[in-house]
């Protein structure tokens, strides 16, 4: 049986002396074992597992932990709704802002990359919820997920193929199914000479590449001013002669901003999508599309001018992170987006 491990927060949020697990075999340490903040403390045992991509508090109810195979509730954890609240907005506070009732939920971005989300009662009727996504210090390359599983010789051939020809890239799958891991990968193909320009509400994609340049969006202040949304950061990107334009993940009016971009001789770029399935991607572009002011034939004649290839992954029962299937957009009989699927897929 693990020994309690009790949170401390108005003692210096510092966990119980327990000896930190280490991964099978060895292995890097996760980004968030360089960090040291008095308010990450209570995580260290996570942060310093290399294995961990997220950590999930539920109030008072216990604490969960996802190693890649999905969550599970650590059994060592203990604190009450008082004590994760406190640490919800000490946590916030590293990050540069304030989360209290005026601003009940946050999501900040700590050195190293860890991402914290916090809500607050009664946004969340049970009590204060927090979600940390642990990013990893490696930066995969293709050959690196290759060996991996999440595709084969052939597979990987295709993909460095689509770098090598330039084509603008979408790339889709769940919540945690690999899409930014895929996407930084590919960028990491790049040839050297070309200027990357990223776009991210929360900057995560870390590329192994000599000229990245990272644009990060920045929430309004408690008056409301200050913020700067990822449509906007778009239109700045291409003022900078990116080579490849990509925005880590579309999610609003930002999709005609890149769209455009795309279709004006910006070839090589790419963007992220939460979708199911590959087949769901007409549907949540459709979506995406309304809120920029584009009817659905207007949106899927943009679609396919601007995009060559959707990319879409997954995430198998055991864990892995997968290229599930290819496909092209195109219009369908009635002038709405459809997906052609690919052949080629791994």
């Amino acid at each position: 049986m693990p020994e309690p491990f009790v949170v401390q927060p108005r003692a210096g949020m510092s966990a119980a002396a327990v000896e930190p697990p280490t991964a099978a075999g060895g292995g890097e340490p996760s980004a968030g074992r360089r960090m040291r903040h008095p308010a990450l403390e209570p995580f260290e045992r996570y942060l310093d597992d290399p294995s961990v991509t997220d950590i999930f508090i539920n109030s008072g109810q216990g604490l969960f932990v996802d190693r890649g195979e999905g969550s599970r509730r650590a059994p060592e954890w203990r604190a009450t709704e008082e004590d994760v609240r406190d640490l919800a907005v000490s946590l916030i506070a590293v990050g540069g802002r304030h989360l209290d009732d005026a601003a009940p939920a946050v999501d900040v971005r700590l050195e190293g990359g860890v991402r914290v989300h916090a809500v607050l009662p009664p946004v969340s009727p049970d009590g204060t919820v927090i979600s940390i996504r642990v990013p990893r210090i490696e930066r995969p390359r293709l050959a690196d997920l290759e060996a991996r599983g999440a595709f084969d010789t052939r597979g990987r051939a295709a993909l460095e193929d689509l770098v090598r020809r330039r084509e603008n890239v979408l790339v889709t799958g769940a919540a945690g199914a690999g899409k930014t891991t895929l996407l930084a990968a590919l960028l990491a193909s790049a040839d050297p000479s070309e200027r990357i320009v990223t776009v991210e509400d929360v900057a995560e994609l870390g590329i192994d590449h000599p000229h990245h340049v990272r644009l990060e969006a920045r929430q309004p202040n408690l008056e409301g001013t200050g913020g700067i949304a990822l449509d906007r950061l778009v239109r700045e990107a291409l003022r900078m002669r990116p080579d490849r334009l990509v925005v880590g993940e579309c999610r609003g009016a930002e999709v005609r901003e890149l769209l455009s971009a795309l279709n004006t001789g910006h070839d090589g770029g790419a963007g992220t999508l939460h979708a199911n399935g590959l087949h769901d991607v007409p549907a949540r572009l459709e979506a995406l599309g309304a809120l920029a002011g584009l009817d659905d034939r207007a949106l899927a004649r943009q679609v396919v001018s601007a995009i060559g290839v959707v990319l879409h992954v997954q995430r198998t029962p055991d864990g892995c992170r997968r290229w599930a299937a290819a496909g092209r957009p195109v219009l369908d009989d009635a002038g709405r987006l459809a997906i052609e699927e690919a052949s080629w897929a791994a």
